[in-house]
C-alpha cells in the first residue's frame, strides 16, 4: 500500500515558481512510476507530467513543456514538480499519483494510488 502526501502549494503572482512536493509511504513507491496531475474549478483532472521509478524517462504536458520539471528522490521516497513561470492558467488543485506500470503514462487509470491535493493559485 503506498500513501502520498502532496505540499508546497500556495498564491503566487504570474510569472513567479513554486516547488510542489509529494511524500511516499511505503518501500513500493520507489518502483512506482510517479505522476502529477491537476484539476481546475469545473474542468476534468488532467495529465502534468509523469516519471519513471529511476528517473530514466519523463513526460510532460505540452502546455507546460519548458516550465515545469519532475523529479523523484528515492532515497527520500519523494517526486517533485518544480513550476516556473506560472500562468493564471496553471491555478488548478494539483495531485501527486503513483502508477505500478513501469514506463511513463498520461491517462489517470493507470494510476493506482492518489494524494488529497494541493492548491496552487496564480494571480495575474
Amino acid at each position: 500500500q503506498v500513501q502520498l502526501v502532496e505540499s508546497g502549494g500556495g498564491l503566487v503572482q504570474a510569472g513567479g515558481s513554486l516547488r510542489l512536493s509529494c511524500a511516499a509511504s511505503g518501500r513500493a513507491f520507489m518502483a512506482y512510476t510517479a505522476g502529477w496531475f491537476r484539476q481546475a474549478p469545473g474542468k476534468e483532472r488532467e495529465f502534468v507530467a509523469a516519471i519513471t521509478w529511476n528517473g530514466g524517462s519523463t513526460s510532460y504536458a505540452d502546455s507546460v513543456k519548458g516550465r515545469f520539471t519532475i523529479s523523484r528522490d528515492n532515497a527520500k521516497n519523494t517526486v517533485s514538480l518544480q513550476m516556473n513561470s506560472l500562468k493564471p492558467e496553471d491555478t488548478a488543485v494539483y495531485y501527486c499519483a503513483a502508477s505500478r506500470r513501469t514506463s511513463v503514462v498520461a491517462a489517470s487509470f493507470n494510476y493506482n494510488y492518489w494524494g488529497q491535493g494541493t492548491q496552487v493559485t496564480v494571480s495575474s
